[in-house]
């Protein structure tokens, strides 16, 4: 019988709140996007070279209730602005540099912790694929499926230099590379190993049964690799796949590869038209568009006031290292911006590259409507969080504006930046999940102990059947 609300005569029934995802947004080096705010006194990113730093954070996000630890990565310095080549600015502020890589820590940490996810961040332009298929291997094999990657293209000119050529890859070609490499490491994880092809059997002597491993044969435009994978399958075969990019081919890109995807922006209603094509392309492969999670970043400021935290936002603002602020700008926008005056609105300077990349940025951040961007308000603005939106204020403040933000931009968690940390994590435990949990937007425990990335988000360890990589699966019923 239907009821009342089938009929559309009674009350609408209450629509189920969405359960939103955490993750830790982090970077193996002093200044993430926060620079100078590694001597704050509650602050220990100095300390990102020892593994113990490390492993307590992984415990706290883990105790805490985070999903995931994001882990991104750079693979040249930040040497636009006062440049070219100039690493002076950064070296003050630590400002993504130096930075070390993100994977070798993470068997450490999923040692000391049950549940907590680690995202990391890999390139698709400068690793050869057959390498990094081993390498997420082994560390999805050690951490039992706690695994995910997070796939760039890389954007930075001095990477390009250092790997040996003279410039970047153009953007659209990084793309097409990726797509071949994506088809290559599926075949290594997915296609090149049976499901039974390891057994184990120690009083026969066999540890794999011949026939059941095979090489993959891929010869591409860009890649030849002859196989078969040099390691054995972990027990997600390949790794949960994160992925960041809104332009025409990142988002397809993404649509099509991406298990979840991070989209940053100043505004939830910016953000929303980036989420709808990116589940509108999704379709267009074939993928049911709730298959991909949608992420956003944002730097929480919470305490148990909106004057407590408005206060120790400006106290976090007495470190901020303003050289190393503007040259993280110059290396996420490729210019420099220090030939101008400090007093000049960058918006109206006479180079059109600079003013199209500052206006378009500045002309979404909430509250800034007739000011000018100085240099200095850019760097002040950029100190605390980088490009990230700000929320500022107390538990209700903070997660108000949490749900309008997953409301209107539609997406299904955020990656939470910190500016100092400890500290920052600490005061999202504190003051953030609680509220979160109250509201029934959060969960209260874990499903089960120790499932693996995609049993956390989709339920299941290995792709799902409508996913491209899905197609080069080797089950036992197929004989190779």
């Amino acid at each position: 019988m239907a009821s009342s609300d089938d009929t559309g005569t009674g009350p609408k029934a209450q629509k189920p709140k969405k359960q939103l995802l955490l993750n830790a947004f982090v970077m193996t080096t002093p200044g993430h996007l926060s620079p100078g705010l590694w001597r704050h006194p509650r602050n220990r990113t100095d300390e990102y070279n020892k593994l113990k730093f490390w492993t307590s954070l992984a415990q706290l996000l883990d105790e805490g209730g985070f999903h995931a630890m994001f882990i991104a990565d750079t693979l040249g310095a930040y040497d636009v602005y006062k440049g070219p080549a100039n690493v002076d600015p950064v070296l003050a502020s630590g400002a993504q540099f130096p930075v070390n890589d993100p994977l070798y820590g993470v068997p450490a940490m999923a040692a000391v912790t049950k549940n907590l996810i680690f995202g990391v961040t890999a390139s698709t332009t400068y690793d050869a694929p057959y390498a990094l298929a081993r390498r997420f291997s082994t560390v999805d094999h050690l951490a039992e499926g706690r695994v995910a990657w997070n796939i760039v293209t890389s954007y930075l000119e001095s990477a390009a230099k250092n790997f040996g050529l003279e410039t970047q890859i153009e953007h659209d070609e990084r793309y097409r590379i990726a797509e071949e490499y994506m088809e290559v490491v599926y075949k290594l994880w997915e296609s090149s190993w049976r499901d039974d092809a390891v057994i184990r059997d120690r009083e026969k002597g066999q540890f794999a049964v011949a026939g059941r491993v095979r090489p993959i044969n891929h010869k591409g435009k860009y890649f030849q690799v002859p196989g078969p994978h040099i390691s054995e399958p972990s027990p997600q075969r390949t790794p949960f796949l994160f992925q960041a990019g809104t332009s025409k081919a990142g988002t397809e890109f993404g649509a099509k590869h991406a298990e979840a995807v991070f989209m940053g922006g100043q505004l939830p209603e910016l953000v929303r038209k980036s989420v709808d094509a990116l589940r509108s392309t999704a379709k267009q492969f074939g993928r049911d568009p709730s298959h991909i999670k949608v992420f956003t970043g944002v730097t929480v400021i919470v305490d148990e006031t909106d004057e407590k935290a408005q206060a120790k936002y400006k106290e976090y603002l007495s470190y901020a290292d303003r050289e190393g602020a503007l040259a993280l700008l110059g290396g996420w926008t490729g210019n420099d911006v220090s030939s101008f005056s400090d007093d000049e609105d960058l918006v109206l300077v006479d180079k059109p590259a600079i003013r199209s990349v500052i206006n378009r940025w500045s002309g979404t951040v909430p509250g800034t409507d007739g000011l000018k961007w100085t240099k200095a308000r850019i760097a002040e603005f950029l100190s605390i969080g980088g490009m990230m939106p700000k929320i500022i204020g107390s538990p209700k403040t903070v997660v108000d504006e949490l749900e309008r933000w997953a409301e209107v931009a539609d997406v299904d968690g955020f990656n939470l930046a910190h500016v100092v940390n400890p500290g920052s994590f600490e005061d999202i435990i504190e003051f953030v999940i609680p509220e979160l949990r109250r509201r029934g937007l959060f969960r209260t425990e874990v499903e089960r102990d120790g499932a693996t990335a995609r049993e956390v988000f989709f339920g299941q360890s290995h792709l799902l059947s409508d996913h491209p990589g899905s197609q080069y699966k080797w089950p036992i019923e197929q004989e190779g």
